[in-house]
């Protein structure tokens, strides 16, 4: 018989806390958002097509999902209060949701040009770009090679480095299997949008050793970055908070804003919130985003 997910979970120690809580956010997520897109579709990039979802009118800001996820699990509770005032483009990474699975290995480069190529289609020059988790660290290889379409980068529980989460976080990426989405919420909404469900395992496979593959986008060029950033992470959300400290000083910040003026970019400690939980605080991550990008 095929165990279902809450069966695999219990038997792993290190697993069980982050997966049932992305169980919780999944279906927290999920019932958020009602508004219909004002477009949507495909783009043509990089060998592949790429989903997205635009709504509402203003000023353009791009979203882009953590790993695993869809426009609807990660932003459903965001979307209808973001576009009330703001045109919001979300986009489904290569893989996840409507965009189909593509055999090409991911890397940061590769997807963060597939967003330029949305924004290109869409006929937008530059716009704020929100990322969380893995769409955060696109997000500033997108603003690394791309800095002249950023207006504003909001970062949230995302890192440009490996060592920029705490061990326990990169040791349980090399423990993950994908029998561990077996019958989940995320294997539902899979089934329920991609182009072919067949692909499902090998997408898992094949973004899980993403995952666990090191990565360094280097110090020297966050402290290029030009664009105010606004980094919004839990005080447990996995990210090592030394590291994130020197992050935000390669930013111009960590200063005595008494005696000068105050940096352009901006940190965000959420107390007692993890990775995921972080993203279920709605009204927080929105008067954050709100203050921020306005």
């Amino acid at each position: 018989m095929r165990r279902n997910i809450f069966q695999t979970i219990a038997d792993s120690t290190v697993l069980k806390p982050v997966l049932i809580a992305i169980l919780f956010f999944t279906v927290f997520q999920t019932k958020g958002q009602q508004r219909k897109p004002s477009d949507n579709g495909y783009v043509p990039v990089n060998g592949t097509k790429v989903y997205y979802e635009v709504y509402g009118e203003g000023k353009p800001v791009v979203l882009l999902h953590g790993a695993f996820y869809t426009i609807e699990m990660n932003w459903g509770q965001l979307i209808p209060e973001l576009s009330k005032t703001r045109k919001v483009i979300a986009i489904e990474l290569r893989g996840h949701g409507h965009t189909p699975y593509s055999d090409r290995k991911p890397d940061f480069a590769t997807l963060a040009r597939d967003v330029e190529g949305v924004m290109n289609h869409l006929k937008i020059d530059s716009a704020d770009i929100v990322g969380y988790s893995m769409g955060g660290s696109v997000a500033y290889k997108f603003v690394i090679q791309s800095p002249k379409r950023v207006r504003k980068l909001v970062i949230i529980s995302s890192t440009y480095k490996t060592s920029g989460w705490l061990p326990e976080v990169t040791n349980a990426f090399k423990s993950m299997k994908p029998e561990f989405f077996t019958n989940s919420p995320m294997h539902t909404a899979y089934d329920a949008v991609a182009p072919d469900k067949t692909k499902w395992t090998k997408f898992l496979e094949q973004l899980i050793a993403f995952a666990g593959t090191p990565f360094d986008m280097g110090d020297s060029n966050i402290a290029k970055i030009t664009s105010p950033v606004l980094i919004i992470s839990g005080d447990n959300d996995g990210l090592d908070k030394i590291e994130l400290m020197k992050t935000y000083q390669l930013l111009g910040g960590d200063v005595s804003a008494d005696l000068g003026p105050m940096p352009k970019s901006h940190l965000a400690i959420v107390p007692s919130q993890g990775h995921v939980s972080l993203m279920m605080q709605t009204k927080t991550i929105f008067d954050y985003l709100d203050g921020f990008l306005n």
